[in-house]
């Protein structure tokens, strides 16, 4: 295994937001990462945030639900239903955004292996319009995502 990339978002289509990063580990441990809640625990979010909530039920139709706790108290949860799940190649859910509830996005995860042993992580979601995606983007979501993904390679390296 080599490099790692830096993370990448890209607006692809009117709705679509795709977000692709390069990891320095097998894609079985990459999605074991994204699916076990003890290891999503680990590396979830923002480090200046405590995370509170992780819970996982891994199955069509299953729940999923992840937040975190701002130091004046907001909590920042998202949640959402799974649709597809095909280890450890591809996760296909919802995801809704709680403070702002409304239509949901449809996300689609692929982990794919790359030739040096590591594996590149594309998520792709669709929004219900172009303004509401680029409102999250306006929020600073990119720095955000960077950040998560920056730890989720260094949780990775540790294990």
């Amino acid at each position: 295994m080599t490099t790692q990339s830096t993370t990448k978002l890209t607006t692809p289509s009117e709705r679509e937001l795709v977000i692709t990063r390069d990891f320095a580990a097998p894609r079985e441990r990459v999605f074991e990462a994204w699916t076990k809640p003890e290891q999503v625990r680990q590396w979830y979010g923002l480090s200046s945030l405590t995370t509170t909530v992780c819970d996982i039920d891994l199955r069509v139709g299953g729940a999923w639900r992840w937040g975190q706790k701002a130091p004046d108290g907001q909590e920042i949860v998202f949640s959402g239903m799974y649709e597809e799940i095909t280890p450890p190649e591809r996760l296909v859910y919802t995801e809704l955004f709680e403070l702002m509830p409304g239509p949901r996005i449809h996300v689609t995860l692929t982990f794919e292996e790359k030739g040096d042993g590591g594996t590149r992580l594309r998520s792709t979601s669709v929004w219900p319009s172009a303004e509401i995606r680029d409102q999250a983007l306006a929020t600073g979501m990119e720095a955000g995502v960077a950040e998560e993904y920056d730890r989720l390679a260094t949780f990775l390296a540790r294990v």
